[in-house]
């Protein structure tokens, strides 16, 4: 048996940059412990399978350790892929989705833009070891909604830390994100998940989803630049519409081939 595969770096318009997913179209799934040894052998932070349904698309992602309940770069990197080496001609493509609901991508210009869930974080306990497994400063504030989110006064304190992931590993949570006003764009962040077998995501959708309500009441506006200022850099463009979050990228193909099971 055969199945495609792709692989498209997201939010960036550059190979190597970006985070890279790999794209697995489907006729019909496979069983899910197939599905998961497929995304621990790519190795990357995300593996997305889809099956055509007659909304659009059914989407699944898998990290290398375990089935996620949402991901935006390897929804980007979907959309991409049936847009530039699929041959879908519509606007907009629905992806529907066991956990976060029905997802929306539609392009615009050069970008695709997603249409997410908000998921605003409220403040929270520091757990015990975070800061030092974090390897930085304190942060000013604390926050969690699905992943504990830190703030830090300034981009070169989240440039600095020099996480310890297998500590960070033990901490109780999916992923940990930490943010900061940017110096030349609104916000940065970076974003961890040791515990999913990621250990830094380049480019994480799924933490706008707190990040952008955040920044809304912080700095008093809807719209926003972005940077996720990992080592491999991620440029989003995003706004807060009620109770949505939208996120606009770019996204390049760099591998298309046949996986043999």
């Amino acid at each position: 048996m055969t199945i495609p595969i792709y692989q498209a770096d997201a939010f960036t318009d550059q190979l190597f940059g970006g985070n890279p997913a790999a794209v697995c179209p489907l006729t019909e799934w496979l069983p899910d412990a197939v599905m998961q040894k497929i995304a621990l052998e790519n190795n990357l932070a995300e593996t997305a399978f889809f099956v055509k349904n007659e909304n659009g698309y059914l989407l699944r992602w898998f990290t290398p350790e375990l089935e996620i309940d949402l991901c935006g770069h390897a929804t980007l990197a979907s959309a991409h892929i049936l847009f530039t080496e699929l041959g879908y001609t519509r606007d907009t493509i629905y992806f529907d989705t066991v956990k976060a609901g029905t997802l929306v991508v539609k392009r615009d210009g050069d970008k695709y833009a997603m249409d997410f869930p908000s998921r605003p974080p409220f403040p929270a306990e520091l757990p015990v070891g975070l800061v030092e497994a974090l390897g930085g400063a304190e942060p000013t504030k604390v926050l969690r909604s699905r992943d504990y989110m830190l703030v830090y006064p300034t981009e070169q304190d989240i440039i600095n830390l020099v996480p310890d992931h297998s500590a960070l590993a033990k901490i109780n949570t999916l992923g940990v994100i930490v943010t900061s006003p940017g110096n030349d764009v609104d916000f940065v962040s970076r974003f961890f998940a040791p515990a999913a077998g990621v250990p830094e995501d380049p480019v994480t959708g799924s933490a706008h989803c707190n990040l952008i309500p955040y920044w809304a009441g912080k700095l008093g506006k809807n719209s926003f630049h972005a940077y996720q200022v990992s080592a491999r850099k991620g440029e989003l463009w995003c706004e807060l519409k009620g109770d949505r979050v939208l996120m606009a990228g770019k996204a390049i193909t760099y591998l298309k081939g046949e996986i043999f099971i």
